[in-house]
């Protein structure tokens, strides 16, 4: 297995992850998955903090907030979704907002399908301050 940055972390999210796919199934919507998410993290003894409200900057000015479904241990982004199937906009979505809050990487994670879906993302702009 390939040696990736955070992989212990993004390790525990996915398996947390995946006992929430595991009890509840697919068919909710998000939000249900992002409350049991909330109950099955402090498990995996992950820090975190749900509907985290980020700074979005442009050119070194913040213009806006957008709330990430989860920051874990201060340094990973997870975007939930529940659809049928992940698509590349979803993907790009993702990366986008990693790049607007400058973190170097995130998870994807989707449990609308009937196996858990997860793409690990990173940050090709990261800039580390």
């Amino acid at each position: 297995m390939e040696d990736y940055k955070y992989k212990n972390i993004t390790g525990d999210i996915i398996g947390a992850s995946m006992q929430v796919h595991k009890i509840l199934g697919n068919g909710f919507q998000e939000v249900i998955y992002q409350r049991a998410l909330e109950i099955e993290m402090p498990n995996y003894n992950l820090n975190f903090k749900r509907e985290f409200e980020m700074p979005i900057f442009y050119r070194s000015i913040q213009i806006g907030t957008r709330r990430v479904d989860f920051l874990v241990e201060e340094v990973i982004s997870v975007e939930l979704k529940a659809i049928i199937k992940l698509e590349d906009v979803h993907l790009a979505q993702a990366i986008n907002y990693l790049e607007a809050y400058n973190i170097e990487v995130g998870l994807l994670i989707n449990f609308g399908s009937k196996s858990l879906e997860f793409k690990r993302l990173i940050n090709p702009k990261y800039k580390q301050i």
